[in-house]
């Protein structure tokens, strides 16, 4: 299938479909004005995004949801066009809670339902299911799992719905092979978050990892086509049926993350783009490393 601006969306295991592009809004709050996420939002929307990644504990969703709304009645977009993530956090995993935080996106979002709704880190899949059989999910998926907890998962004795993606850290450096072949084998979407590499930020970053974006290989891919090293770095990996959602809150780059279907990388280009790969992650995830199935130094 031809992904086009207009026609993006790939199907996942369950039935529905996910749009291969969305706008990521987690932003650092101290550093994020106010509205400047709901602006970015609208404009998203306008520019024919169809998917956006949130979560509550980014603390704006009261602004996704109002951007969203003002589209709506706009007539600019219809509910069912929009695809929403959200995320259940690793502190709300006991059974009794997970519907209560969930119910905390929709009421923050004021909408009835989202499309996808992950587990931030390894833990149970369970307790996700009611909310799905209750209509307030339309999808269930996971985050940050490697091969060996995705095992675990689909293994589980009474699963009643296998996650249909797992969002992880995935661009050109981390490239995600051995995990993607077997997310594929068993119809799991990857979803990429930090596709174009992450801030600067040491306390969270690997900064001994130079900066994606300057890259000489996508630089000199990005002069061949007249595109940013952004784009060919997206455009990577939506050829490999990879979800990217790119974060940004700067009206002139969503607008250009958006223009990734207007050009094709070849063959021989792909595989000059894989053989960057580092096997080393920009993000951090020494939060959870006393977590009994933190085994984040392996490949996922």
């Amino acid at each position: 299938m031809d992904l086009t601006a207009a026609n993006h969306r790939i199907p996942l295991s369950d039935g529905n479909s996910i749009p291969i592009i969305g706008l990521g809004t987690y932003s650092e709050p101290k550093l994020t004005s106010k509205g400047s996420c709901k602006t970015s939002v609208k404009m998203a929307l306008d520019v024919g995004y169809q998917h956006i990644d949130g979560a509550y504990i980014y603390r704006n969703e009261d602004e996704v949801g109002e951007a969203i709304r003002e589209k709506i009645a706009e007539g600019r977009v219809k509910r069912e066009d929009i695809f929403y993530c959200g995320k259940l956090w690793s502190t709300h995993f006991e059974p009794e809670r997970v519907r209560p935080y969930l119910e905390k996106t929709l009421k923050a979002l004021q909408l009835d339902y989202v499309d996808l709704y992950i587990i931030e880190m390894p833990m149970a899949l369970k307790a996700l299911e009611a909310c799905k059989d209750a209509g307030l999910v339309k999808s269930l998926g996971v985050s940050n799992f490697n091969r060996r907890q995705l095992e675990l998962i689909l293994n589980k004795p009474g699963l009643k719905y296998k996650p249909v993606s797992n969002q992880v850290e995935c661009h050109p450096y981390f490239t995600q092979r051995k995990l993607l072949e077997f997310c594929q084998q068993h119809d799991i979407v990857i979803v990429a978050y930090s596709p174009l590499g992450t801030s600067r930020n040491p306390l969270w970053v690997n900064v001994s990892i130079p900066p994606l974006l300057k890259d000489e290989l996508l630089n000199s891919l990005g002069k061949k086509y007249n595109k940013t090293a952004a784009q060919v770095a997206l455009r990577f990996n939506i050829q490999r049926r990879i979800v990217v959602i790119p974060k940004s809150f700067n009206p002139k780059r969503i607008k250009e993350n958006f223009q990734i279907f207007d050009f094709s990388l070849t063959e021989e280009e792909m595989k000059s783009i894989e053989a960057l790969n580092k096997d080393v992650r920009l993000v951090d995830l020494l939060l959870w490393s006393d977590h009994p199935e933190y085994p984040f130094h392996e490949e996922y």
